[in-house]
């Protein structure tokens, strides 16, 4: 069996990640610090003999016994709501976490892939984003704290695989989403639907006329594996070409929830991106992969995963206590 370590193992992605590492017969090292990772996103791994769990912070020295084939570096906070409250923490987990992970991977002569993501093209001038766009980033603005730490997550990968040869892989994630996403994580799937079930209007920023594409996690995943395994080491796109308005896709939550809420418009926040939609040729021609899972099928999954939360995870109004992982 092959080893592979997954960090930001309690997250989202992460940990449906474990799952298919775990399906496809590896054995699983996960490692989150919880500053954003859930615990009961890995609960029914617990007992699985080829799952095992390190809570360590990566932006500290890392050390694993076993050998490792692979590494995945998926630590990092991925929503506005978290990056603007642990803005250095988010600086930290993309250059000194990543800079750890690289060691690491060097070390146990370990194939790394880093999850980078559609941030690094910023509010983007050329639409659909391909791979050779630099991007369009605001260096010093809030949002800069995680588009940069992500630019410079691509950089020094590309400085470890040319000058020593480490073997890298670089996934530039375009929005996700499915069940065990945070409910009040601030991105407009959840808020969206949380806001539907609690009976509340939908709030939508700008004039909604800002667009996106959401691809469902398992074809999410899928991408990440076929990149992983490919020859390939510079960064491909992964996610849903298929766009939509912030204000169309309001109503077809709506739709969906079957609930009678209007939407109501607010400020847009600062940088952010009026536009995001990927383009995957280089993915479809080196990966053999595209999304498979229609919005309207995938977000009825999703839909009802945040049904079955509990009264408490529904209504919880406080964001998540980031206290004991800042330093004074």
């Amino acid at each position: 069996m092959k080893n592979i370590l997954i960090t930001g193992a309690a997250g989202f992605l992460g940990s449906h990640l474990c799952d298919r590492f775990i399906n496809e017969g590896y054995k699983v090292i996960g490692m989150d610090n919880f500053i954003t990772g859930d615990k009961r996103n890995l609960e029914h791994l617990e007992s699985n003999v080829n799952f095992e769990f390190i809570e360590h912070d990566v932006t500290e020295y890392i050390k694993v016994d076993k050998n490792l084939d692979y590494i995945l570096h998926f630590a990092s906070p991925a929503s506005p709501i978290d990056y603007l409250k642990i803005p250095i923490q988010t600086l930290k987990v993309g250059s000194l976490g990543t800079h750890n992970l690289l060691g690491l991977a060097k070390a146990k002569k370990a194939r790394l892939l880093i999850a980078s993501t559609s941030e690094v093209y910023g509010d983007p001038l050329v639409h659909p984003q391909t791979e050779d766009y630099y991007g369009n980033v605001n260096t010093i603005g809030p949002r800069g704290v995680y588009d940069e730490a992500k630019r410079f997550q691509e950089s020094i990968t590309m400085a470890y695989h040319r000058f020593h040869g480490v073997e890298t892989r670089i996934v530039r994630i375009f929005n996700t989403y499915g069940p065990r996403m945070r409910l009040n994580d601030g991105r407009v799937i959840p808020a969206f639907m949380g806001q539907a079930l609690r009976g509340e209007d939908l709030t939508v920023f700008g004039d909604g006329s800002q667009t996106r594409s959401f691809c469902y996690i398992d074809d999410q995943v899928e991408g990440i594996y076929r990149l992983l395994l490919s020859d390939y080491v510079y960064p491909v796109n992964i996610g849903n070409p298929h766009e939509i308005s912030i204000s169309d896709f309001a109503e077809e939550i709506i739709k969906l929830t079957n609930t009678t809420q209007k939407v109501i418009y607010k400020d847009l926040p600062v940088d952010d991106p009026l536009q995001r939609q990927p383009d995957i040729t280089l993915a479809k021609k080196l990966l053999n992969w595209e999304p498979k899972v229609e919005r309207e099928e995938g977000m009825v999954k999703t839909f009802e995963y945040f049904k079955s939360l509990s009264n408490e995870d529904l209504f919880k109004r406080d964001h998540r206590d980031f206290s004991k992982h800042i330093k004074p």
